[in-house]
């Protein structure tokens, strides 16, 4: 079972991003509260998960938790400021949304920017050592899918209902055929050791 509490008697909110790795979409954030009794056993990292399982956890994540929030950062901002500072940008607009001000973020991974008036702690492959964390590997995991799901009826051609804007052969095979959208991160390498292709709307 992951740990329930990094500090005991701190009110925490565990934070995570999803899409870092992506060409495509905005990176999402989450910032989760948990009660410090909850408990449930499939709640893991949410990249370990079936995506039925996420799906289910995000429902019970939302009921139970003391406060959660989403916040996405689009890929203009991401080329302007560049991914890992964009991913920081989500989480701090996440805990922003937090009804429930925490006193203290546990950060998945080990790179972070303080919040004003947050203590903060790094940790590395933390959505699979706490469950706040993991909770909010859920929320952001989901809701970026959720998000891809929808582009994906506007721009058929790059299959982001199953890559979600990862970078798949597929993926990389349209952007050649079909050039980039405003959706694409352009400093990002869209196509490996040759031209970036053309803008389309």
């Amino acid at each position: 079972m992951l740990a329930s509490y990094f500090e005991k008697g701190k009110i925490e909110a565990g934070c995570d991003e999803a899409g870092r790795g992506c060409l495509a979409g905005p990176v999402f954030a989450a910032a989760v509260i948990l009660p410090i009794d909850f408990q449930h056993e499939l709640l893991d990292d949410s990249k370990k998960m079936p995506e039925k399982v996420r799906y289910e956890l995000r429902d019970i994540i939302k009921e139970v938790a003391i406060s959660w929030a989403v916040a996405k950062v689009f890929p203009k901002k991401i080329d302007k400021i560049n991914i890992l500072n964009a991913s920081i940008l989500g989480m701090h607009m996440a805990v922003k949304k937090l009804e429930t001000r925490p006193n203290s973020l546990l950060i998945d991974g080990n790179r972070f920017k303080p919040f004003p008036g947050i203590a903060h702690h790094c940790i590395i492959k933390g959505d699979g050592k706490f469950l706040s964390i993991a909770a909010a590997s859920v929320l952001a995991k989901t809701y970026r899918d959720d998000y891809m799901l929808k582009l994906h009826k506007k721009h058929p051609q790059y299959s982001w209902d199953s890559n979600k804007g990862y970078p798949t052969k597929a993926h990389r095979d349209a952007i050649e055929i079909y050039g980039a959208t405003s959706y694409h991160r352009m400093s990002f390498r869209l196509l490996p050791d040759t031209d970036q292709g053309t803008m389309s709307c």
